[in-house]
């Protein structure tokens, strides 16, 4: 077991940045992968990036060279970097942790755009 806390998550203008963090009760080493994915109002929860244990990182499209995913397995955090936000962007974020066919997930935060 794991508990997943989501923080940083605000409102912007399209355009800016935002950083968003998850911190685990526990180290993160040991999860195959940790990830973001998103969910906006009336639409499916969709990954937007994930990074396995190994250091790989995966992007959505719409994502790509615009948000970053990355790790500090001192602090047992995984952060998302989001730059040059778009009003599509808004949605609530969780943080998701996966150990073989185990997911965990935190509670979200949300982070809205302006257009």
């Amino acid at each position: 077991q794991v508990q997943l806390v989501e923080s940083g998550g605000d409102l912007v203008q399209a355009g800016g940045s935002l950083r968003i963090s998850c911190a685990a009760s526990r180290s993160i080493l040991g999860f195959n992968a940790m990830g973001w994915y998103r969910q906006a109002p009336g639409k499916q929860r969709e990954l937007v990036a994930d990074i396995s244990s190994g250091g790989s990182r995966n992007y959505v499209d719409s994502v790509k060279g615009r948000f970053t995913i990355f790790r500090d397995n001192a602090k047992n955090t995984v952060y998302l970097q989001m730059n040059s936000l778009k009003p599509e962007d808004t949605a609530v974020y969780y943080c998701n942790a996966q150990k073989l066919q185990s997911f965990y997930w935190g509670q979200g935060t949300q982070v809205t755009v302006s257009s």
